[in-house]
């Protein structure tokens, strides 16, 4: 990271934390979202029986021991495989069209940021797309996180600021508020940081940042006196 006071530092383990936790409780229906298509002809419901589901199964089970390793650290074996099976990185390139691949960028990312890899980080959370609201939020918060360790305080900003806004789920926004309004704190904008610290108070009070919030204001305010 960029030198920046060192109290006032954005922790990205809280980013990859609840990647980890969230993907894992929810990978089951993940793996499905977005793999219902509308039938308009015949020939195109044949294409899906006999080409996209066996493809998609095939990817699923490829998927199965990439996701043990990325759960238990080993993020080597997770990305690049273990002779046997393939990691995120080949099921992206074999299964490209199939629902799993797309959520291999979204492993594959947080794998990288997970190793200190930013810029790889960046590339590949990019391109995932998000097919629920709360991935979606993590992916641009984790780009947010990976700008923030290259030092692109302002690319960082922009991503937290997305993520925060993506659904405002009660689950992921009051978190990256909270690192919007602490990148504001690192550029010396203590106004605009007050601003998201007293949404936060409004708005998610019963998180875990609006439980702590009160601490923060109190700080901005401090400082713009």
């Amino acid at each position: 990271m960029a030198e920046q006071d060192k109290d006032q530092a954005i922790d990205i383990t809280e980013t990859i934390d609840r990647a980890e936790n969230y993907v894992q409780e929810n990978k089951k229906s993940l793996a499905i979202i977005g793999g219902t298509i509308v039938v308009v002809v015949g020939g195109y419901l044949g294409y899906t029986n006999f080409i996209v589901k066996p493809q998609e199964e095939n990817a699923q089970k490829q998927m199965f021991v990439a996701e043990r390793y990325f759960q238990n650290d080993s993020l080597d074996l997770a990305i690049n495989g273990d002779g046997m099976y393939p990691g995120f990185a080949k099921i992206i390139d074999d299964y490209g069209s199939s629902n799993s691949a797309n959520l291999a960028h979204y492993y594959l990312g947080i794998s990288y940021l997970k190793k200190g890899q930013y810029d790889k980080a960046i590339e590949y959370l990019s391109k995932y797309d998000a097919e629920d609201d709360i991935t979606g939020a993590i992916a641009l918060g984790g780009i947010g996180d990976a700008n923030l360790e290259l030092g692109k305080n302002d690319e960082a900003l922009k991503y937290y600021k997305k993520a925060a806004d993506w659904d405002e789920n009660s689950f992921t926004a009051p978190l990256y508020h909270k690192k919007t309004a602490t990148v504001y704190e690192l550029q010396n904008d203590y106004k605009s940081a007050l601003e998201v610290y007293q949404k936060i108070q409004k708005d998610y009070p019963t998180s875990t940042e609006g439980r702590d919030v009160e601490r923060l204001i109190a700080h901005a305010e401090g400082m713009i006196k």
